[in-house]
């Protein structure tokens, strides 16, 4: 999608020493993939609480070793 915008110099020029960008358009989709990451981060966190181990989960049964022949 092409569009036009105004940005801020002096947090583009900050932007920029934080990301490995080459120009602004690597910058502006590098930080729009990273904040969508973000947030769907903390709408798995939200999940915090929500389920869990099952009570007749069995955790040994995963440490046994595996007889070789």
């Amino acid at each position: 999608m092409r569009t036009n915008i105004v940005l801020d110099d002096a947090l583009v020029a900050e932007a920029f020493q934080y990301a490995e960008a080459a120009s602004k358009r690597d910058l502006i989709d590098t930080v729009l993939r990273e904040y969508v990451q973000n947030h769907r981060q903390k709408n798995l966190l939200d999940l915090f609480g929500e389920g869990g181990i099952a009570d007749d989960y069995d955790y040994l049964c995963m440490r046994t070793t595996r007889e070789t022949p």
